[in-house]
């Protein structure tokens, strides 16, 4: 549509790509770095103990320090997401994904001298301040990108960085290929490419501006939010947008930034911050992760060639950066709510159809072709839907001094899930075998059910409309008793003036932080 591309600024692209390349990019990377060379790493670890102890590791120890390796990965996001809210207080949106740079060269440094030097230490320790890195990132980016972009571009521009993320998985497994770095000799290299992304990053994103609602709200800075959004947008009303933001100040009263603890326990909040926990759980849990890190053998089992593995889980991703796309262009079509029930539902079905697969695999050989296909499935059910829309929605459903602690909520969850699955996975295929995809199809369907009856779309809306969607839920359930719905949709808030808004008297609730 003509609105659609007159608000489609080339900076605002510019911003969205440089922020997600840098950032998001190196997220899928590192979660598949660690597939193709673990023979040569562990190899490693074994020669250096021998040359430091005269003795090699035992099989046990040497699957522990290598787990750790690839765990500490999420160990590193949880403190990330931790302090993320500290940091974008301190530093703005934009300042925090400049500064944070720091932290990828110096994790490249650590794992690529780490041969040289023949220190497991510096690789372990390099993957976990990735990890940090990462944990920062997931939470920055969006929270950035969904408060420069108009409303009706929020959702496009929100799922740009699960693009990227599909992106880092696909390079990384192209270059763990063994023409490309998949050879003994170059692990340390494949491990330390990500300095690259992240140097162009910082050649070019100080050069533009910082979030603008940053500038106005926390930083009381109009003339800086007026060039910020002069540089953001094409023709278009800044007035308009300014005063919309203005609105959302003054709703403030004291700009105090929420902590974690007081975002919990305000009940004007209630529905948003359980939604914001079942949204970034389910993200994880769905079985996502299992599917990611254990590819390869699902695809054995099917009977694939072994030389071959490695083509198709490439082919994997080229199918998750097409899904990722899809969901990008139609989310500002569709909405939100669509592309999560309808990921997370054909997540779900997917996962049913592997356990049937797997089951039936002895009887009918045709049905390994079935499980390549539900993994198929499952992948591009994400990327459509589940891997981007809770970074998103979490911006869109809080107020500025309500979003760092609602950011640290989903981050924080969504390592520990991470890290939960990555654990336990493993050992639950071992109890329970095929049917352990049955416990994953449950959670989908969960996830799905609860988006459909409680999160409202939030595509077009304002950040302040939104936050009244929510609190007339919330004064409806609590008020049917004592005032008739009728009368809370007589009064209309002024210049708003929809009948989806909540009575003055209800919405003056959320102004106390």
């Amino acid at each position: 549509s003509r609105k659609y591309k007159k608000h489609l600024t080339a900076s605002l692209l510019a911003v969205a790509f440089l922020t997600s390349f840098g950032s998001s990019m190196l997220y899928g990377y590192n979660l598949a770095v660690v597939n193709s060379p673990a023979v040569y790493i562990k190899d490693f670890y074994n020669k250096t103990v021998v040359r430091r102890n005269g003795t090699g590791l035992s099989e046990e120890t040497l699957t522990l320090m290598y787990s750790l390796t690839v765990s500490v990965f999420a160990v590193g996001g949880l403190l990330g997401s931790l302090i993320v809210g500290m940091l974008v207080t301190r530093y703005g949106r934009k300042g925090t994904v400049v500064n944070t740079t720091v932290l990828v060269f110096i994790a490249a440094l650590l794992m690529g001298f780490s041969r040289i030097c023949g220190s497991p230490e510096m690789i372990i320790i390099g993957r976990f301040i990735t990890g940090i890195h990462s944990g920062i990132s997931l939470s920055v980016v969006p929270m950035y990108l969904g408060e420069i972009a108009p409303k009706n571009l929020r959702g496009f521009l929100g799922l740009v960085p699960s693009i990227f993320i599909g992106t880092g998985v696909f390079v990384a497994q192209i270059l763990g290929l063994h023409e490309l770095l998949g050879k003994e000799e170059h692990w340390p290299l494949f491990l330390s490419v990500i300095a690259v992304p992240t140097f162009i990053q910082l050649m070019l994103l100080p050069w533009f501006p910082e979030s603008p609602r940053y500038l106005l709200i926390e930083k009381h800075n109009i003339h800086a939010t007026i060039r910020a959004l002069k540089w953001y947008r094409a023709k278009c009303n800044i007035q308009a947008e300014i005063e919309e933001m203005q609105e959302e100040q003054r709703s403030l009263f004291s700009v105090e930034t929420l902590s974690v603890w007081k975002l919990m326990l305000d009940d004007t909040v209630r529905w948003q911050v359980l939604s914001v926990v079942v949204i970034n759980i389910g993200m994880q849990l769905s079985g996502i992760d299992a599917i990611w890190f254990y590819t390869n053998s699902i695809f054995e089992n099917a009977g694939i060639p072994a030389p071959e593995i490695q083509y198709t889980t490439a082919g994997t991703g080229i199918i998750e950066i097409i899904a990722g796309l899809i969901g990008c262009f139609t989310i500002e079509k569709l909405g939100r709510r669509p592309l999560m029930i309808g990921g997370f539902a054909m997540m779900g079905i997917c996962s049913t159809g592997i356990t049937l697969a797997l089951i039936l695999q002895a009887h009918l050989s045709f049905m390994r072709y079935i499980s390549v296909c539900c993994v198929v499935g499952i992948i591009a059910g994400f990327c459509i839907g589940p891997a981007g829309v809770p970074f998103l929605v979490t911006a869109e459903l809080f107020k500025q001094s309500h979003r760092p602690a609602a950011y640290i909520i989903g981050g924080s969850l969504n390592w520990l899930s991470n890290f939960t699955v990555g654990f336990v996975f493993p050992f639950l295929q071992m109890s329970a075998g095929a049917y352990c995809y049955l416990v994953f199809a449950t959670i989908c369907a969960s996830v799905a059910v609860y988006v459909y009856i409680v999160i409202p779309e939030t595509k077009n809306k304002t950040f302040m409309e939104i936050s009244q969607m929510f609190s007339k839920k919330e004064a409806v359930l609590e008020t049917q008793s004592l005032i008739h719905v009728d009368q809370l949709k007589l009064r209309k808030l002024n210049g708003y003036g929809g009948l989806e808004h909540a009575s003055v008297e209800f919405d003056s609730s959320l102004s106390v932080p």
